[in-house]
């Protein structure tokens, strides 16, 4: 099953609040990739990258550009429950 998202916005301390369109909602920290994922440091090092997160055409995921991008049940099942 996927968790198609409806909409993404960025927080602070590379946390996304995600909003899906089953209506439910999560925060994800992004920062926890920063060692899995080398691609992800560069937030840390490129003034004004995390701010550009867009959701995916479709919903099925939020990216950043074409080397960043995380899927739609990644943030879902990792995220942390809003409501």
């Amino acid at each position: 099953m996927f968790y198609k998202i409806k909409s993404v916005q960025p927080l602070s301390q590379y946390n996304l609040f995600v909003e899906f369109e089953n209506n439910e909602t999560r925060e994800y920290d992004v920062s926890r990739l920063f060692d899995e994922i080398e691609e992800f440091k560069a937030f840390a090092t490129v003034k004004g990258l995390f701010e550009q997160v867009k959701v995916d055409k479709g919903g099925y995921g939020i990216m950043w550009n074409s080397k960043l991008d995380l899927s739609c049940n990644e943030l879902y099942e990792n995220g942390r429950k809003l409501q």
